[in-house]
């Protein structure tokens, strides 16, 4: 996959690298994970306890960690700013064009110093 790729190039250029995962559906990685947005809630959990189909559950699950941004505050704030934090994120298409959820995520990594790219 292309975190891992990246992961690994870092890696190589003996730079400092995490990924963070911020796809509630993933289940299997080919790269170590830093930390998980699982942790906090799984598009399994969603789809079982709410009766959501997965795109419904998946839009759930990314509201929700807007809802509870300080949870990936405070798991950002365990690393240096000599290292370099790759995020997997989930790939539908609504989640960047018809909701504003990942545009706020990314407003909120801008607004702690973190420059995405």
């Amino acid at each position: 996959t292309y975190c891992k790729a990246i992961q690994e190039h870092c890696e190589n250029a003996k730079r400092k690298v995490h990924v963070v995962n911020l796809d509630p559906a993933a289940e299997h990685f080919e790269y170590s994970v830093a930390f998980d947005i699982r942790d906090l809630i799984s598009l399994e959990d969603v789809m079982e306890e709410l009766e959501y189909g997965p795109n419904g559950g998946l839009v759930y699950c990314m509201e929700y960690l807007l809802e509870n941004i300080d949870w990936l505050k405070d798991e950002l704030d365990n690393y240096d700013d000599d290292e370099y934090l790759i995020f997997d994120c989930p790939g539908q298409v609504e989640l960047y064009s018809h909701i504003p959820v990942m545009k706020e995520v990314l407003g909120h990594l801008k607004m702690w110093g973190y420059r995405p790219a």
